[in-house]
């Protein structure tokens, strides 16, 4: 049983709903959130019964990025602990089976901003922000930068890097930031609704298709294509490949294993 003090798992059905729960600090990721929100992927992760992840913030930020009062007057290993946690949870997030959706009502800031980058889809209220402005202050959003350029690319990633200006939720939905952008109201119905959707699939093939879009995302286009022509004749073996194409020829739902 998980102690987690800045985290909450709520299920709704098939759907596991994260929250971080530092709403006075405005989420920020302290090592300890970012450590307990690790765990609480990786418990989730493990159960087949929970077929999407919504990820969201309690209170009126998604998340304000790293807690500052952290970073300051540190050692070296006291800083590279930290680092190193938050790149061990994007990480989590990639590895995670089953798709993770970021629920973003507010502000997602610096290492928020990446956490909503590093999701693999996002939903945003019409008042959502989104800003990397660690220029700012003196500290650059190096490891914001990784997830962000992925998703936006290159142009638009130096812009909010070297500027810190936020950008609003319809230029997040124009850039690619996020997926869909729904009134402050509708959120949380939107999200889940995306939810289940893609809860109604196969839980063994969602897995196979998050873990071989992440694995040929950064290859060549031929080692790609080598890859994936590997996975889809695995994935035809599976039985839910059967089922999910004989119902289909049959004009039926299918049955998922």
């Amino acid at each position: 049983m998980l102690n987690l003090q800045n985290v909450i798992i709520e299920r709704d059905g098939d759907v596991a709903v994260i929250s971080l729960n530092r709403p006075e600090k405005r989420n920020a990721l302290s090592l300890q959130m970012m450590r307990e929100l690790d765990d609480a992927l990786s418990e989730v992760g493990r159960d087949p019964q929970l077929r999407v992840v919504i990820l969201r913030g309690e209170g009126a930020s998604f998340s304000a990025g790293h807690d500052l009062r952290e970073l300051v007057d540190r050692d070296v290993e006291a800083y590279r602990t930290i680092f190193e946690a938050c790149v061990a949870l994007m990480a989590r997030i990639v590895a995670t089976p089953q798709p993770v959706i970021a629920e973003v009502a507010k502000v997602a800031t610096a290492a928020g901003c990446q956490l909503v980058a590093a999701c693999d889809l996002a939903v945003a209220s019409t008042e959502a922000t989104f800003a990397t402005p660690g220029v700012r202050i003196g500290l650059f959003c190096s490891t914001p930068m990784v997830a962000l350029t992925r998703a936006i690319g290159r142009k638009r990633a130096m812009e909010m890097l070297l500027t810190g200006d936020p950008i609003d939720a319809p230029t997040a939905l124009a850039w690619g930031l996020v997926n869909r952008v729904v009134a402050p109201e509708r959120l949380h119905d939107e999200t889940l609704a995306l939810a289940r959707k893609i809860a109604s699939s196969s839980y063994d093939v969602v897995r196979i298709g998050k873990a071989a879009f992440y694995r040929q995302i950064d290859l060549d286009v031929a080692n790609a294509y080598e890859y994936t022509k590997d996975v889809m004749t695995s994935n035809a073996l599976e039985p839910d490949a059967h089922e999910g194409i004989t119902a289909f020829l049959e004009r039926r739902p299918p049955q998922w294993r």
